[in-house]
C-alpha cells in the first residue's frame, strides 16, 4: 500500500504510552485475548479507536505462561483510519483490524544485524501487485509480470525511507480477496499517515526484526482499545 498521503504529527497520548508496562493489578494485554496465533511472540498495534491515525506498537514474548512486553514505539495507522479487516475496501486508505501472521521481511536496505526471519532484498525489478486483474494480485513479483499494471502496482524501490525494513503483515494474503486490499506492511514511518499499513520509528523497525523469530511464529494484531474492532476480542 503506498506509504504516506497526509502530514503526521505523533499525539501526545501516543508518546506517553511509549514504553508503558501494565499497571499494578493488571494483566498484560495479550493475557486477555482469545487468539494470539498460536506461537509465543505478538506485536500488538493498538488504536485509540477507529478514527485514530497515531497509537502505539508493543511487541511481546510468551515466557513461562506469562506475557512478558519486550518494546514499544509510537506508531501510525491509515490516514482513513481504521477498519474491520474483513469488510476493508481497496483504495481507503484505512488499516485493516485483525490477527494476521508475518509471511516474510524485506527491505531496501540489508537486513539489520541478528535477522533470523526470511528477508527479501528490493531490488530495481521488485513490486508488489495490487491490480485486482492479476493472478499476481497482493503478491511480490520479481519483475512485474505482464498481466500487473505498473500503474496498479508498488514500485518497492521507490520508497527506500519506508521500506527500508518492512514484515509483511498477512492481510488478505492466504487466499486474496479481490478489492479488499494489498500490500500491508509494518514498515518504517515516512513524512505521513500511511494508506493502509502500519509505520514506526525506523530504530523501532529494526529492534522488531532483529527481535522477531520465525521458530517462535510472530503474528500481529491491530485494533483499537474498545469496541467491534478492539484488540482484545481476538
Amino acid at each position: 500500500m503506498r506509504p504516506g498521503v497526509v502530514l503526521a504529527l505523533v499525539s501526545v497520548s501516543a508518546l506517553t504510552l511509549l514504553g508503558a508496562a501494565p499497571g499494578p493489578g493488571r494483566d498484560p494485554l495479550p493475557a486477555g485475548m482469545a487468539d494470539t496465533g498460536g506461537g509465543s511472540q505478538l506485536i500488538l498495534a493498538e488504536a485509540p479507536d477507529t478514527t485514530a491515525t497515531d497509537g502505539t506498537v508493543s511487541w511481546w514474548d510468551l515466557r513461562d505462561g506469562q506475557w512478558t512486553q519486550a518494546g514499544s514505539a509510537p506508531a501510525r495507522f491509515g490516514s482513513g483510519g481504521l477498519v474491520a479487516g474483513d469488510t476493508r475496501k481497496q483504495g481507503t486508505n484505512t488499516t485493516p483490524t485483525g490477527l494476521y501472521d508475518l509471511p516474510f521481511a524485506f527491505g531496501t536496505e540489508a537486513a539489520p544485524d541478528g535477522t533470523t526471519v526470511p528477508y527479501r532484498a528490493v531490488k530495481d525489478s521488485s513490486w508488489w501487485c495490487q491490480d485486482n486483474d492479476s493472478a499476481s494480485y497482493n503478491r511480490w513479483v520479481d519483475p512485474l509480470p505482464a498481466d500487473c499494471r505498473a500503474a496498479e502496482a508498488e514500485h518497492l524501490v521507490d520508497y527506500r525511507t519506508q521500506y527500508a525494513h518492512a514484515l509483511v503483515v498477512g492481510f488478505n494474503y492466504d487466499r486474496p480477496v479481490r478489492g479488499r486490499g494489498a500490500g500491508i506492511f509494518l514498515h518504517v514511518n515516512g513524512k505521513a499517515y500511511t494508506a493502509g499499513c502500519v509505520s514506526v520509528p525506523a530504530d523501532a523497525m529494526r529492534r522488531i526484526l532483529t527481535w522477531a523469530d520465525p521458530g517462535a511464529r510472530p503474528h500481529i494484531a491491530i485494533g483499537t482499545e474498545s469496541g467491534e474492532t478492539a484488540i482484545s476480542r481476538y
